[in-house]
């Protein structure tokens, strides 16, 4: 097994290594500081690792106050109070400030508009009972087969994750955890008024989640994306709707899927792969292209070739990931979105870009092809410009 959950360096660290020996308990792995177990690891018998699954635990409420009274929220038939709780905050330096906590029946209220009558609030899996965040490792860490591992997670709350699994004997698999909400008539992805008609319907519980136990394949990579097996009701369930760039896990699927066997030397150079899938994709787009602009011309011609792999003293590299973090994502959102939208948004998902530059039609309007083309010419001159500024005229010598 190999696990990577790729979380931010901090002080304290997110994830503490520990090896906990006792009577009947022998478990070796990472788990986080404040909490009780290991949640990634393994005790002799099976190893275990996790990285997220989007399940979406959460909704946004929106109510009618009462006009007679902004204490009260419609909920069906008639006007329900809300639930305030006062709490004192010691303030270093000055008196201690008082504040009112007000919630719905859903859950906290995060914002008032009283000139429409509108309250907001957030109902959010993280708030049921019993979630306490990665302490059902407590008794995965002591299974030795995967019929126990499985039993472990049927109640894990949160947070949602890919939890995979391996044991001596062989045997491998995956199963995604957290609590799911059921919503009945509708999907969990726009505000629903809080008047009780889209309430949930209780959750769908580990053992209605999907599984897989030594595939055919011989292996099993999550990777964050979405990775839910076809013959399971994902569309039914609305586990979730966003998920990852997919490109880590297509990745992992296009080295593995290419090897009859797997070595330990295979999966060392895997776990060490610098190829960029969206710099592959770019580069498949500029292929056709041309310029008679010069610098154009010579931008165009030093990336023609290139394996698309991230090397920290790649000069391709340095100008691609140039052009797409600080000129083609800008650009594209301006080519595309109207000037407000454009100035609102801070970032550009990766994969929306890249279908919208494989497919024009769908995002330039008319003549859409020429749109992207010049869009796509553009702003390589424009990395090309700011690479010799950052670094000297002489490409050879980026990195």
């Amino acid at each position: 097994m190999a696990n990577d959950p790729h979380r931010a360096y901090s002080a304290p660290s997110l994830r503490y290594i520990v090896h906990l020996s006792a009577p009947g308990l022998d478990v070796i792995g990472a788990g986080e500081p404040a909490l009780p177990g290991i949640s990634l690891g393994h005790n002799g018998a099976i190893a275990f690792g996790l990285t997220i699954f989007c399940i979406d635990q959460e909704d946004l409420y929106v109510y009618e106050l009462n006009p007679a009274d902004a204490t009260q929220y419609r909920y069906k038939e008639g006007w329900e109070s809300f639930r305030v709780v006062r709490e004192s905050i010691p303030v270093k330096g000055t008196a201690a400030q008082t504040v009112d906590l007000v919630f719905t029946r859903h859950g906290p209220v995060i914002h008032l508009d009283a000139a429409k009558r509108r309250a907001y609030a957030v109902r959010s899996g993280w708030l049921e009972p019993g979630m306490s965040p990665y302490f059902g490792s407590t008794e995965y860490m002591r299974a030795k087969d995967f019929n126990a591992f499985r039993k472990a997670l049927v109640n894990w709350g949160a947070p949602t994750l890919n939890q995979v699994y391996a044991d001596a004997k062989g045997n491998i698999g995956w199963i995604p955890s957290g609590l799911a909400p059921k919503r009945p008539n509708w999907d969990g992805l726009l505000p629903v008024p809080g008047d009780g008609r889209y309430e949930w319907g209780g959750f769908w519980r580990g053992n209605e989640m999907p599984s897989i136990y030594n595939p055919p394949n011989g292996w099993i990579a999550t990777a964050n994306a979405y990775n839910i097996p076809t013959d399971y009701p994902a569309k039914e369930r609305k586990l979730g709707f966003e998920w990852a760039n997919p490109s880590r896990h297509q990745r992992v699927h296009e080295v593995l899927g290419a090897l009859p066997k797997v070595s330990l030397d295979d999966t060392e150079r895997l776990q060490n792969d610098v190829l960029s899938i969206p710099a592959r994709r770019l580069l498949a787009l500029l292929a056709p292209l041309s310029s008679e602009d010069e610098k154009t011309k010579r931008a165009l011609a030093f990336l023609r070739g290139w394996d698309a792999r991230l090397h920290s003293d790649s000069p391709q590299a340095a100008l691609e990931e140039t052009w797409e973090l600080r000129h083609l994502r800008k650009g594209f959102r301006e080519a595309v979105l109207k000037p407000e939208a454009a100035a609102a948004l801070a970032a550009t998902d990766m994969n929306v870009m890249l279908a919208g530059l494989e497919k024009p039609e769908t995002r330039f309007g008319e003549n859409a092809a020429a749109k992207r083309d010049q869009l796509l010419l553009a702003t390589l001159k424009a990395a090309w410009e700011e690479m010799e500024e950052l670094q000297g005229a002489e490409p050879a010598v980026w990195q």
